[in-house]
């Protein structure tokens, strides 16, 4: 018997489906999540959502948010997620390289070293999951 998942950020639902499995990055760790698991409210952190489902993989880029687990449902609520085939490697390239021009700059405030620091992850996190994806 599958486990319903939904993936909702701010701006659209990104998916809903039966799945067999899930695979999310939680706050304290990778978590999966089979059907009847038990109930659960955890804060999800930057990394790869991994959705099973008939032998197949899907992926997401995952930045922040929570994750509600019922038995026969799951549903994530993210910050930022995008699918892995839809992250564009040119743009996610250039977003790395204009965190890390930032970086490299002296005198930086407090905030925008922070806000350099988390462009700087997120980018290299969506070209992780983008460039995983594609070379399978």
């Amino acid at each position: 018997m599958p486990i319903n998942l939904e993936i909702v950020t701010v701006e659209r639902r990104l998916y809903d489906d039966d799945v067999d499995m899930v695979v999310a990055p939680g706050s304290e760790g990778v978590l999966g999540i089979l059907p009847h698991h038990a109930p659960l409210l955890t804060s999800l952190g930057f990394g790869e959502l991994i959705v099973r489902k008939g032998g197949q993989e899907e992926a997401f880029a995952i930045s922040g948010g929570y994750m509600d687990v019922q038995p026969h449902k799951v549903t994530v609520l993210a910050d930022v997620a995008e699918r892995a085939d839809e992250i564009n490697l040119d743009r996610a390239r250039a977003a790395r390289d204009r965190a890390q021009k930032l970086l490299d700059e002296a005198g930086l405030s407090l905030d925008d070293l922070l806000r350099a620091e988390a462009a700087l992850r997120r980018s290299l996190l969506r070209l992780k999951v983008a460039e995983k994806r594609r070379n399978r």
